[in-house]
């Protein structure tokens, strides 16, 4: 397992959840097994099925949810623990790309981008206007600026989004299914900007995602879910060696496996009341 690693300026991320849930999602995992470990300086994707608790574990981490039991910590701060004021000030630690970006509509994308630099700095505004290029030209939108968000495809907005998350530089990014309905040539440009943000920000990464190339070409370590729990764990590498059957069908996309396609239920005989 990956060593946790604590410095002043650096981020440790472990969840250690034992027997822990949230009532809000009705997700629980097993006593003892969900042990995740993120060092600094790394590009960390939790993949698996839906409804593994892949974004449960992101409102875990940020504290959008309280689990009934484990601890959930970062930086060495238990995030359960947390006043409303605490919760704030760690949050603005961290950087967020929600699913489908989740731009204010009636704000131009400089502004999108401006939000948290006005919100939580006292920065003098021409300074403000300095950070907001620099973002947007980091994800290549800097001629874009001025467009509002009805005006730019699913790709540019997933980007604006980016420079968002990462305009106060924090040392955690977060990224719920950042892929999801975008073409091929955005869904490279999105990964290959992770990669190279994380990298030079000197940040810590966790990625929610179905796509397995695209993920296994970023990042440096792989968490799959299933049944609540912590299937497989490993580098790309590794888990494409494995022989697990649950890590086998998923990566291949397989039909037949340990994840069925139907959900438990009775007969539907029993359910259509017809005779046995």
């Amino acid at each position: 397992m990956v060593r946790p690693l604590v410095t002043p300026e650096g981020v440790d991320l472990r969840v250690e959840l034992a027997e822990a849930g949230t009532r809000a999602s009705a997700f629980v995992i097993d006593a003892g097994i969900m042990i995740l470990s993120v060092v600094i300086v790394t590009v960390v994707a939790l993949m698996g099925g839906s409804g593994s608790g892949k974004t449960t574990l992101l409102r875990l981490l940020g504290g959008q949810l309280r689990a009934d039991a484990g601890r959930v910590s970062f930086d060495g701060v238990d995030v359960g623990t947390l006043d409303r004021d605490a919760l704030y000030a760690m949050r603005r630690r961290m950087g967020m790309l929600f699913q489908f970006g989740a731009l204010f509509t009636d704000l131009t994308v400089f502004d999108n981008v401006a939000f948290p630099l006005r919100e939580h700095t006292r920065l003098p505004e021409a300074m403000v206007r300095d950070l907001v290029l620099m973002k947007l030209d980091a994800v290549g939108l800097r001629g874009a600026a001025s467009l509002m968000p009805s005006q730019v495809s699913g790709g540019m907005a997933r980007r604006v989004a980016l420079a968002r998350a990462i305009a106060l530089d924090p040392p955690l990014l977060m990224y719920d299914e950042p892929f999801a309905g975008l073409d091929p040539i955005s869904l490279g440009t999105i990964a290959h900007l992770i990669r190279a943000l994380n990298d030079a920000l000197g940040a810590t990464s966790i990625v929610v995602t179905h796509d397995v190339p695209e993920t296994f070409a970023i990042a440096d370590r792989v968490y799959l879910l299933g049944d609540g729990r912590v299937v497989a764990s490993g580098t790309p590498a590794e888990l494409r060696a494995s022989a697990d059957p649950y890590v086998v069908q998923f990566l291949g996309g397989a039909r037949d496996g340990p994840v069925q396609f139907h959900r438990p239920a009775p007969p539907i005989a029993e359910d259509l009341g017809l005779p046995r």
